[in-house]
């Protein structure tokens, strides 16, 4: 997939991944389509730009028993991230729009 296209969609899919439930860097990784081939090396700047942006809110929980003593830091996503991809999914009509129009031109 094209580095711009991909980018594109990282946002909207960590969005997504985060909306169905609160979560840490390393689960987004595994719930993000393999596609993309998200990295946690990606990823992190990815969720400090989107915190930045309030679209997601980060937050400490205390360590249990599997995470070694250390604090995992979780995502929430916030109500400006949830209008963000309501907005995604509005233009998704016009993004299949222009799918279908490079691929009649493909295909001649």
């Amino acid at each position: 997939m094209d580095a711009q296209l991909k980018r594109g969609f990282l946002d909207v899919c960590v969005l997504a991944s985060i909306n169905r439930q609160d979560s840490y860097g390393y689960q987004i990784v595994k719930d993000v389509p393999s596609s993309l081939h998200l990295t946690e090396s990606t990823l992190y700047p990815l969720l400090k730009r989107l915190e930045s942006a309030g679209l997601l809110a980060g937050f400490a929980l205390e360590p249990t028993r599997c995470s070694l003593g250390r604090l995992r830091k979780y995502y929430r996503i916030t109500p400006a991230g949830v209008t963000y991809l309501d907005e995604f999914l509005k233009d998704w009509d016009d993004v299949l729009d222009v799918y279908e129009y490079v691929k009649r031109g493909a295909n001649r």
